[in-house]
């Protein structure tokens, strides 16, 4: 049975924010069928998160910081994300080249957004771990950071998936390596590095205001179930559920 939920304004405004942005960028994309494939998966997310928010509401932080992720995700699938313009915006608004400060030899809006999505979404994760699997201290940053790392790989897999399907020009711009051979794993480092410094944030502010963050982290820790289970517990005779420590 669904509980009430109230009705949330800020999410109203966060989504038709969104919906406006989708709307204009979804005007004359530099490439229609790499903005179709981009797209794929935010429909399906945004569909995930309509249909559960009566159900599993997130807190407004998690809906902000995937709000700003897709809206990041959306100038990307617009000029396919090798062909971000973001050089040109900050030559015109600030007078400065990115690139040429940095050094910069190709566009790397694209890494930007494979830190962004650690950084990002990792919290969001957290949260769902939190309410969902109830896991406490040490397992509530270890696990977000851990499915952030396993999800950015399998997002590469998919990338590569998608490349060999489609081919030709659609497949080279989807997978947008730029001539870099190392591509997917500096995306995925970068993922990472995003996810680390998200539940670092976390922690630090938790251990500001969390009076037993010390206590719930030790006790996370802390074997709870002495004895082995593997072949040890299928041999064993009615299937007991196993017995807890203290």
């Amino acid at each position: 049975m669904f509980t009430r939920v109230a009705r949330n304004n800020y999410l109203l405004i966060l989504a038709a924010v969104f919906a406006v942005e989708w709307a204009w960028l979804a005007i004359e994309p530099y490439d229609r069928a790499d903005w179709a494939l981009e797209n794929a998966l935010v429909v399906v997310s945004v569909l995930v998160l309509g249909l559960t928010y009566r159900a599993f509401p997130l807190s407004n932080i998690s809906y902000t910081l995937i709000f700003i992720f897709l809206l990041l995700h959306e100038i990307g699938a617009h000029y396919t994300y090798a062909r971000v313009p973001y050089d040109d915006g900050l030559m015109f608004l600030f007078g400065f080249s990115l690139n040429d400060t940095l050094g910069f030899e190709r566009n790397h809006f694209d890494r930007a957004i494979h830190f962004s999505y650690g950084l990002l979404l990792a919290y969001p994760v957290r949260e769902v771990f939190i309410r969902i699997a109830s896991v406490r201290g040490f397992w509530g940053y270890f696990l977000p950071l851990d499915l952030t790392m396993s999800s950015s790989m399998l997002f590469e897999l998919f990338e590569w998936g998608a490349a060999e399907f489609f081919g030709g020009d659609l497949g080279m711009a989807y997978l947008g390596t730029q001539g870099d051979i190392w591509d997917a794993h500096k995306d995925m480092a970068l993922a990472s590095l995003g996810a680390l410094i998200a539940m670092g944030v976390t922690a630090a502010i938790n251990l500001s205001l969390q009076r037993d963050f010390a206590a719930e982290w030790n006790e996370s820790l802390r074997v709870k179930i002495f004895q082995p289970l593997g072949e040890n517990e299928i041999k064993r005779p009615g299937r007991k559920r196993p017995r807890l420590k203290g």
